[in-house]
């Protein structure tokens, strides 16, 4: 793998291939999407406001009149508009060359999802799982398909607790403790999907990133508070633009030399802010058992099981 500073420069011709990226009307979404159909990518990009990703199509038409983007409705906290994005993708597309699993939400006050997961898991890691089992089919039949779940450095923190996984009634309900518990089940799924697909011996790779610390709208929840108002201050010489922030996931997406299972996140200090490279997550993202604990759940609350035989 190339040791040196690694940019969007390194992506090479993406020409041919189909590529979803969620949430890609805004922040790292959008950054990757512009990135994506500038190499040549036809991207689907996925908006739960469809108002707004027409906004960020055309945002970026303007500085590529080629880009070939096609925006579809997709809202992760609802599991029927899930089927009705992935059946309409099928109808339109026959191959899927890589799935970015990036859309997601930061520390948001207790809230269910239309189909009753706390938001937090059921948008960052329940609607991706339903959403990739959906397409594997159309992946499994595309040569050398990627998946990549965006993380973050808060999994460090996190906590599967399968014993309140959804924090019911708001018990024991902080917005970082689920948020961290989303994002170390990002990183417990990448393990758990590779796993299968090389056990099932799959063309296909499951990587994860995390954009260290980056300037999007996933702050909109903690940015009016006083105490994130002093850190703001303090760490904002060490945070990133979107830009940025959204090239350790598109090196997981397209660098040739990534192995499946590898987690990418900005080379600097504390991984706040650098250039992509291959960092290291907590061992409790490696744990088996909670990997299969997890993926059980996740099959049983969506309803969603993947085709994983050949």
């Amino acid at each position: 793998m190339k040791e040196q500073a690694w940019s969007k420069e390194d992506i090479p011709s993406l020409k041919g291939q189909t590529v979803i990226v969620t949430g890609g009307n805004s922040g790292l979404g959008y950054e990757s999407v512009k990135v994506l159909s500038k190499r040549g990518a036809t991207v689907i990009l996925g908006s739960r406001s469809m108002e707004r990703g027409q906004e960020a199509y055309l945002s970026i038409q303007k500085e590529n009149p080629n880009a070939d983007i096609d925006v579809m409705a997709l809202d992760l906290s609802d599991l029927q508009s899930i089927k009705t994005f992935t059946d309409a993708f099928k109808e339109k597309y026959d191959r899927l060359d890589l799935l970015l699993n990036n859309a997601g939400v930061m520390t948001t006050p207790y809230g269910k999802t239309k189909d009753g997961f706390e938001q937090q898991l059921g948008i960052n890691h329940l609607g991706h799982f339903a959403l990739t089992g959906q397409l594997f089919e159309t992946l499994k039949k595309t040569p050398n398909a990627r998946i990549v779940n965006i993380s973050s450095n808060a999994h460090k923190s996190g906590k599967v607790n399968f014993d309140n996984l959804m924090f019911e009634g708001g018990k024991g309900y902080t917005p970082m403790k689920a948020y961290a518990q989303s994002k170390l089940a990002n990183l417990l799924f990448t393990q758990e999907l590779q796993r299968k697909i090389d056990e099932n011996g799959l063309d296909m790779t499951v990587t994860a990133a995390h954009p260290g610390i980056a300037s999007t709208n996933l702050m909109r929840h903690i940015e009016d508070k006083f105490l994130y108002k002093i850190l703001g201050r303090l760490l904002a010489p060490m945070t990133q633009e979107a830009t940025n922030g959204a090239l350790p996931g598109l090196r997981a997406a397209t660098d040739a030399d990534v192995k499946g299972g590898e987690y990418f996140g900005p080379g600097g200090r504390w991984e706040m802010k650098g250039s992509p490279v291959a960092v290291s997550p907590i061992t409790k993202s490696y744990d088996v058992m909670d990997a299969d604990q997890l993926w059980k759940i996740s099959e049983e609350l969506t309803g969603v099981t993947y085709p994983l035989n050949k």
